[in-house]
């Protein structure tokens, strides 16, 4: 977690926060490596809040290379997701109302690593086979994503 955001919980406590999300769907092959996140144990894409000051795409770059060990040679904007269906309290009581600006990863180098803090296992899945048990803050941006491939 971003140090800015850790001061201000200290402030607010687990009470909502508005945040800034950035965020990679790897998509190679027809398949999505999505990783299985520590805190709640459901599968999504790659990606955190943006820090202060820091260039959005920047930060995707950065969540990515931390939670698998890949890089993003390029990065293409898909969307900017926001909303009731964002809104999302976490594991230890934190609470979001999260914009996510997720980009899509299809240019790449790297082997895929989890970083065993955040992120438990790295897997690829077929876009039409992918998990029933998605993080809730990423369902609305991969059921999209998924339905532009089909």
């Amino acid at each position: 977690m971003a140090e800015y955001i850790k001061s201000i919980r200290k402030l607010i406590g687990h009470r909502p926060l508005l945040s800034c999300g950035a965020s990679v769907i790897v998509y190679s092959g027809g398949k999505i490596l999505l990783q299985l996140r520590s805190d709640n144990n459901c599968w999504g894409y790659h990606g955190g809040i943006v820090e202060l000051d820091e260039i959005v795409e920047e930060s995707a770059k950065r969540e990515l290379l931390e939670e698998t060990g890949l890089t993003a040679n390029s990065l293409e904007l898909f969307g900017v997701f926001s909303g009731p269906d964002m809104h999302y309290v976490y594991p230890n009581g934190d609470e979001i109302s999260n914009v996510d600006i997720v980009y899509v990863c299809e240019d790449f180098s790297g082997e895929p690593t989890a970083d065993g803090r955040e992120i438990s296992k790295l897997q690829w899945f077929d876009i039409n086979d992918i998990p029933s048990n998605i993080s809730p803050p990423a369902k609305k941006a991969l059921s999209k994503f998924i339905e532009s491939k089909r």
